[in-house]
């Protein structure tokens, strides 16, 4: 057994027997290690002589060959590991991994519809009785219309109050919310969202009390509540999810719809159309512009595609083939 592979089993045996780590970690932790020694047989490099900068080129070479931010931090978790081990037997001076981080994993794009599917999925009516397709079409209408966190939406009450987390302003055609941070905002409602609304409030029933007849709890909360459920309750956001997810089955999307789908593709098309980040910042209650600019990443991707559909240079000479 050579010295490197005698260092390594030492420490599996370290890791099995005195820390009593569990099997499958002990199993991971030797793979990680059978990459390091991999790549130190390829430098000519025995693994007591690794230095910082030979991880470096590793974490480097790992990431260009596609590994991803997450795996290559667990590697260097097992690596680091192995080194602090090696310095307390007194076989390092230093350990090599101790400050380098894995590269960090870019940051996904919010998931957006397309502004047909946005539009089909508004105007849907559902098979569900009146009340239920009532509060539904509102819902949609305040978290797309007006680009509402779930947590806005199921804390809007019905009328303004010293207590009230929210509201709407029928008349002035606005939403008063409490968002992150305890902030306070007014955002726009539009036409069909105030439509949306004056259906469901005639369903609603006035204090608490669902259109069939039936009287909600007495709590005063419940009974303030703009969207509740059937008994009465103040509608949670799990719940608004739930009917997301099944409203935007039943209309045939091609994927399931959330809440913060809805405010991303608020975002999304307001700024496609305005190109005002300034202004989509305020609409979502950004407390900084480098939030919002993710939505510039995707207001690209739309102008890419109208660009690859439509322009004469996209597309290559003689097959008519992107």
């Amino acid at each position: 057994m050579s010295g490197d592979a005698a260092w390594v089993e030492r420490y599996l045996e370290y890791v099995r027997v005195e820390k009593r780590l569990a099997a499958r970690t002990v199993e991971l932790y030797a793979l990680d290690l059978q990459k390091l020694c991999a790549f130190a047989a390829r430098a000519q490099v025995a693994l007591l002589d690794v230095k910082n900068p030979n991880i470096r080129r590793w974490v480097a070479h790992m990431h260009s060959g596609g590994r991803s931010g997450r795996g290559i931090a667990l590697i260097l978790s097992g690596w680091r590991g192995f080194y602090t081990w090696l310095g307390r037997q007194g076989m390092v001076a230093s350990n090599p991994v101790q400050d380098v981080r894995a590269p960090k994993a870019p940051k996904p794009l919010p998931k957006a519809l397309g502004v047909d599917d946005a539009v089909q999925f508004s105007d849907f009516e559902s098979d569900d009785d009146a009340w239920l397709e009532a509060r539904d079409a509102a819902m949609v209408e305040l978290l797309y219309g007006s680009g509402l966190r779930v947590g806005e939406l199921v804390g809007l009450d019905v009328v303004a109050s010293s207590q009230a987390r929210g509201w709407v302003d029928m008349n002035a055609a606005q939403a008063h919310v409490l968002g992150k941070g305890a902030k306070r905002r007014s955002v726009p409602v539009g036409r069909m969202a105030l439509q949306a609304l004056e259906r469901w409030l005639d369903l609603r029933g006035p204090s608490g009390t669902l259109g069939a007849g039936l009287v909600a709890p007495s709590q005063a909360d419940a009974a303030a509540a703009l969207f509740t459920g059937r008994n009465g309750t103040r509608l949670t956001a799990q719940s608004v999810w739930a009917r997301l997810k099944r409203r935007s089955l039943q209309a045939g999307l091609a994927t399931p719809v959330h809440p913060h789908m809805l405010r991303h593709s608020f975002a999304s098309h307001v700024l496609q159309s305005s190109g005002d980040l300034r202004a989509v910042q305020e609409l979502l209650g950004h407390a900084n512009i480098s939030t919002t600019q993710v939505y510039t990443r995707l207001d690209f991707q739309h102008l890419a595609k109208t660009y690859d559909s439509a322009h004469p240079r996209a597309k290559i000479k003689g097959t008519g083939q992107k």
